[in-house]
């Protein structure tokens, strides 16, 4: 049933997106929400902060004239996730309330926001057994922190046990979900939206059950939701942007209340950081620090 509410209403959307005119005046500070320019700049920040991210272009028949051909959307491929959320213990000394006021008390429930020690990309490549399939690549290990290993393999003092030693290597080896994950923009709600493609340990798709043990139980089924995708035509799962502009606005208040303030620029390392709550334990990169 949930699925073919979310069909239908994934339909409705696509009609209202096509008949909503595209955001040229820039409310951000006054809405939450971006025009299709500023996404482009929110990106670009992100891109060169995060390198793992980057853009794409999109098929000929699916371009949108609003956006450059070659930033339709933002892509971050082969992200770890090795761990199930069942796995983390909740804790809530752990959880804050994002965006919240005293107005409706409403706001985005990050389950995780104080749990620091959960392992990031560069803490996961560090440990003794290695973690496959995932790919980084090569301009992410400085800014992760990932040594390159290349050299200790060509030396033949270190290995020199033939096939043996290769089948011990692989014994050792632990494999883990990954996912890639899509930023587009959406014009009806005109905030990003975030997709995610999930794949199993032998790099087949992930089922729709498979995936709900990734995401947040607070979020499962009611904030994700499993729609087409705008570029690939997929049927994936994606964080639904109707809150979106409204945590972000009332991040924006907040932070001036405090004498600090939000550059458009900075919008996407703050929807990332947000959305760690619905996904909590799948290892995205965001590592420009923003305190919220």
């Amino acid at each position: 049933m949930n699925t073919l509410f979310n069909n239908f209403k994934s339909v409705a959307l696509n009609v209202g997106e096509m008949l909503t005119p595209i955001l040229t005046e820039s409310k951000f500070i006054e809405l939450g929400v971006l025009t299709p320019e500023e996404f482009v700049t929110a990106g670009d920040h992100l891109v060169h902060h995060c390198p793992t991210w980057q853009w794409s272009s999109a098929p000929k028949d699916k371009l949108k004239n609003y956006l450059p051909n070659d930033k339709q959307y933002l892509i971050s491929r082969n992200v770890p996730c090795s761990r199930r959320c069942k796995d983390m213990e909740y804790d809530s000394s752990l959880e804050k309330v994002i965006g919240i006021s005293d107005d409706d008390g409403e706001g985005w429930n990050d389950t995780h926001h104080f749990a620091a020690d959960l392992p990031k990309v560069a803490e996961i490549q560090k440990k003794s057994v290695q973690v496959a399939p995932v790919e980084v690549a090569k301009e992410c290990d400085t800014v992760l922190g990932i040594d390159d290993e290349d050299d200790e393999l060509e030396d033949p003092n270190v290995y020199k046990q033939g096939d043996s030693d290769d089948d011990e290597d692989e014994e050792t080896i632990l494999k883990t979900r990954t996912y890639d994950l899509n930023i587009t923009y959406d014009t009806y709600y005109q905030v990003p939206r975030l997709w995610l493609v999930g794949y199993n340990e032998d790099k087949g798709l992930l089922t729709v059950d498979e995936m709900n043990e990734d995401f947040s139980q607070d979020h499962a089924n009611k904030t994700i939701t499993f729609e087409t995708h705008p570029f690939t035509s997929l049927n994936v799962a994606s964080v639904h942007p109707c809150r979106h502009a409204q945590v972000v606005k009332k991040l924006c208040t907040q932070m001036a209340e405090s004498g600090k303030t939000i550059s458009v620029h900075q919008y996407l390392i703050i929807f990332l950081k947000f959305m760690a709550a619905v996904i909590p334990t799948i290892e995205y990169d965001f590592t420009q620090n923003v305190d919220l």
